[in-house]
């Protein structure tokens, strides 16, 4: 049994938040490490909560079938990619990448059932 795209984008998009509220909590837990650093560490936090609302936002309304939403959808997570690209890579960085190109992949390979006629 195939799960449906609206499904499995969003279980993507939903693992992709979650993941990317774990990493803002741990930039929070670095700052004892190194509190000079804590101004770097509060905005990669606020960077990667901020995504995981977007991605939070991409799946709730991603079956409203609009063009615009899909849009949006595509610009968060083609930023992610060419942003993960531009960092220092590694190899959370690839498994990171991988997954938000699975889910661009599922948005295009669907886009007709997203965005309808």
């Amino acid at each position: 049994m195939k799960p449906a795209p609206f499904q499995l984008s969003r279980y993507l998009f939903f693992l992709t938040a979650a993941i990317l509220v774990v990493f803002g909590a741990g930039s929070f837990m670095r700052i004892n490490e190194n509190p000079n650093m804590l101004g770097l560490y509060a905005f990669y936090a606020f960077a990667m909560f901020s995504d995981a609302a977007f991605m939070l936002i991409c799946a709730f309304l991603l079956q409203r079938k609009k063009k615009q939403i899909y849009r949006f959808a595509v610009i968060v997570l083609t930023l992610n990619i060419v942003l993960t690209i531009f960092d220092q890579f590694g190899f959370i960085d690839l498994l990171f990448l991988l997954l938000n190109l699975i889910t661009l992949i599922v948005l295009f390979i669907a886009r007709k059932e997203f965005n309808p006629a």
